[in-house]
């Protein structure tokens, strides 16, 4: 429901901000579209998740939702682009606005982010819900940023505030497209995922006991939100290793959350005396 308004009212902004003349309130409806975007990724990689694993992608479908954010990012990268350049075109010729078709649909987009904002937040305190909401909160501001070029320029004149206020949206859009960038390049370059260091987590490992040290440890992302690890523990007895097993993954989903494990064990060498 919330991406069907989102959706809806960003399209109703941007082509009556380019009705209206005003690249604020058209860059508002652009901001809001790419909310959307966001969480039309999410809806989707839920549904796509449930796909089991197959021969081909071993791994399933997870991923789809860091590959999509990927693209679209580049693709609002563009986007901003154009609104820089149009507000910069703007500020030397500044056109007339129609402020009796733009500042309704202003006001109501301000009450329709409130409205997503309440019914995001009916929906409980996880990660997905709670970077849904950051996005509205930044449609809030924009609808706020759109009026308020637009009720300038209907009292006073003053068609200047409009692309002003649009390089003011274009900074929000730069930061939600930025992260949402910088998150998805992370995912699909197999970074560790944010918050947790290798080097933390092979100290945590070494503290069980019987494993006397660990090497080749890798943690990536699985999906958003999602990690995974791999690694090497040398152990000086195999006889122990379930017990031992037990304990990492116990470990490792109490103190970082990580579900997705698999550990390989060793007898103690000269090739497992090294801490990574």
């Amino acid at each position: 429901m919330a991406l069907a308004i989102v959706l809806a009212f960003g399209v109703l902004e941007v082509v009556v901000g380019w009705l209206s003349g005003s690249l604020a309130l058209a860059s508002d409806g652009l901001h809001m579209l790419t909310d959307a975007a966001a969480l039309a990724l999410a809806w989707g990689a839920q549904w796509l998740a449930r796909r089991p694993p197959d021969a081909r992608l071993t791994f399933g479908y997870e991923r789809v939702e860091a590959l999509a954010g990927f693209v679209n990012a580049i693709a609002y990268l563009g986007l901003l682009v154009w609104i820089v350049v149009e507000a910069v075109q703007r500020l030397f010729d500044p056109p007339a606005i129609a402020t009796g078709l733009a500042l309704p649909v202003a006001v109501a987009g301000l009450f329709v982010n409130v409205a997503v904002w309440w019914m995001l937040h009916r929906e409980g305190d996880d990660l997905n819900v709670r970077g849904a909401m950051l996005h509205v909160l930044g449609d809030l501001a924009g609808s706020v940023v759109a009026i308020s070029a637009i009720l300038v320029a209907r009292y006073t004149g003053v068609n200047l505030v409009d692309p002003l206020m649009s390089l003011v949206i274009s900074a929000l859009l730069l930061v939600s497209t930025l992260r949402l960038l910088r998150d998805s390049a992370r995912v699909l370059m197999n970074a560790a995922p944010a918050g947790l260091l290798p080097a933390d987590i092979a100290g945590v490992l070494a503290e069980i006991d019987g494993v006397r040290a660990v090497h080749d440890l890798h943690v990536w992302s699985m999906s958003s939100g999602q990690a995974a690890l791999a690694a090497h523990l040398a152990v000086s007895e195999l006889g122990r290793w379930p017990v031992i097993l037990e304990a990492a993954r116990a470990a490792l989903e109490e103190r970082f959350g990580i579900h997705h494990v698999t550990l390989q064990p060793e007898t103690l060498g000269a090739e497992s005396d090294r801490l990574v």
